[in-house]
């Protein structure tokens, strides 16, 4: 097995070949190194690495599979969002009001997966408060697409993704508000999970915002299960983690399923490219066996606007904004422009949210009590531009002006939904070699159904997973 392969190899068979002795974790970390210094000036996937102790960490995961005390996660690198609290460790979420900022105490997903046997490589780049779909901030700088250095990998994971696609890491984490993990699993051809809320527990105060999921992102369904079953279930210091913990298959064969398509939600413009690689994905289901019909949700721009109320009194209004005042100057703009939508919240605009999430549940309960699963484009393009500007100049899909926020997502509309598991699969690539996504969205709280589902169309279209197709640097 060459270096490449050796980087693209799933979180799963890296560790069925420690536990054979077929490779040893050190030799595979210095491989992922290897590979990040080969390619990460390229595409800027990391705001700090930590290798010197992560080989500590993997000679002493090397002693445990020698002696056969290997937990389940034993040598396996992990990268980490520049989000998620890790004790002892810059927290920074891509602001430099948090440049210096070191936390006291981990996050409950970073608690399990270092019990498990974890090793902490490597923190992922985000946008400033993780606040939009594309991953540049002024103290980390731009973040590229591996498959297409023009553009962006999605956001606000989007460090996370990218590091994935290039072969750097097996696994890394993400947090999903307004599609988060889903926008950059879809730029970069990745699987990306936003579980039910609460199915992960969370710190604060992101595990009280209802929108707001912790979870993974992957290469590939099997390998999102093995987190899913290190991290998931209750934690007694969150509130909102929920009770009961569900076991996922690392693993499961095609099922035929009753699928409800909707295309474009009914009022989300498509590129060309997006809509012709979510039909091919909609054939290769149908002829695994699943029945797919179209189904009309009924939703409309009212949906992104009660969203946006949403997000400026859970998310704009609770980032550390107020601690900036002083400090606008430093601030990303599109930070700024947060910052003062949230100074103008008025006091129905929650209530109002409330409503709309109520509205949309009307006719999308229906229809997942009448299917399997629902499936949707996950995002209408194939990526934004790196340096694109979420806050500047509309942008333009399939010749209509949409808002440079969210006018190109299908994501948001289900963090709405937030007791909905979704998850993001690769489709195929658009005509400038950038990645296209497909999302499932299952029941709520049922994440075997989700897990089935997306088993079922891996099986379907295995061809659009990595490592099949084109690897980035591969020239």
């Amino acid at each position: 097995m060459d270096k490449i392969e050796l980087c693209y190899l799933s979180a799963r068979d890296v560790l069925a070949k420690f536990a054979a002795k077929d490779i040893s974790p050190l030799e595979y970390l210095d491989t992922l190194i290897e590979r990040t210094e080969q390619v990460n000036s390229e595409i800027n996937a990391y705001t700090e690495t930590f290798f010197d102790e992560a080989r500590h960490q993997a000679k002493q995961a090397e002693t445990a599979y020698v002696q056969g005390k290997a937990r389940p996660m034993e040598g396996l690198p992990v990268a980490i969002k520049d989000v998620h609290r890790m004790a002892g460790k810059k927290t920074t979420q891509g602001s430099i009001t948090l440049k210096d900022h070191i936390d006291d105490v981990s996050d409950p997903m970073i608690e399990r997966m270092e019990a498990a046997g974890a090793i902490f490589h490597a923190r992922t780049t985000t946008p400033e408060f993780c606040l939009s779909g594309v991953c540049n901030s002024k103290l980390w700088g731009v973040t590229r697409n591996p498959f297409n250095l023009e553009f962006g990998p999605g956001g606000s994971s989007g460090g996370s993704a990218a590091a994935l696609a290039a072969g750097m890491t097996p696994l890394a984490t993400g947090t999903d508000i307004g599609g988060s993990i889903r926008i950059p699993a879809s730029s970069c051809g990745l699987t990306g999970y936003k579980p039910p809320h609460g199915r992960n527990p969370d710190g604060p105060p992101a595990n009280f915002d209802r929108y707001n999921h912790c979870g993974f992102l992957a290469r590939n369904v099997g390998d999102i299960a093995l987190g899913q079953n290190i991290v998931s279930g209750p934690h007694p210091l969150d509130h909102d983690s929920l009770r009961d913990r569900v076991d996922v298959p690392l693993a499961q064969g095609a099922a035929p399923l009753r699928i409800a398509l909707s295309m474009d939600l009914g009022y989300v413009p498509l590129d060309d490219d997006v809509r012709q690689n979510t039909m091919d994905a909609v054939e290769a289901l149908r002829a695994s066996g699943c029945v797919v019909e179209a189904v009309d949700l009924d939703w409309g721009p009212w949906v992104d606007e009660a969203s946006m109320r949403w997000f400026t009194a859970m998310h704009f209004g609770r980032i550390p904004l107020w601690k900036a005042k002083d400090q606008r100057e430093v601030l990303t703009h599109y930070a700024t422009a947060a910052a003062d939508l949230a100074a103008e919240l008025g006091q129905d605009d929650v209530a109002l949210s409330w409503e709309a999430q109520h509205r949309m549940y009307q006719t999308l309960g229906p229809v997942l009590a009448n299917y399997d699963v629902l499936i949707t484009p996950t995002i209408s393009v194939g990526a934004v531009r790196a340096e694109h500007d979420p806050v500047g100049p509309t942008l333009e899909v399939a010749g209509l002006r949409v808002d440079g926020e969210y006018g190109w997502l299908l994501t948001h509309q289900f963090n709405m939904q937030h007791n909905c598991p979704v998850i993001s699969l690769p489709t195929g690539r658009d005509r400038f070699g950038v990645p296209t996504g497909l999302q499932i969205v299952a029941p709520t709280f049922d994440d075997l159904a989700l897990f089935r589902a997306a088993y079922t169309y891996e099986h379907a279209m295995a061809s659009a997973f990595l490592p099949h197709g084109r690897l980035p640097f591969s020239d």
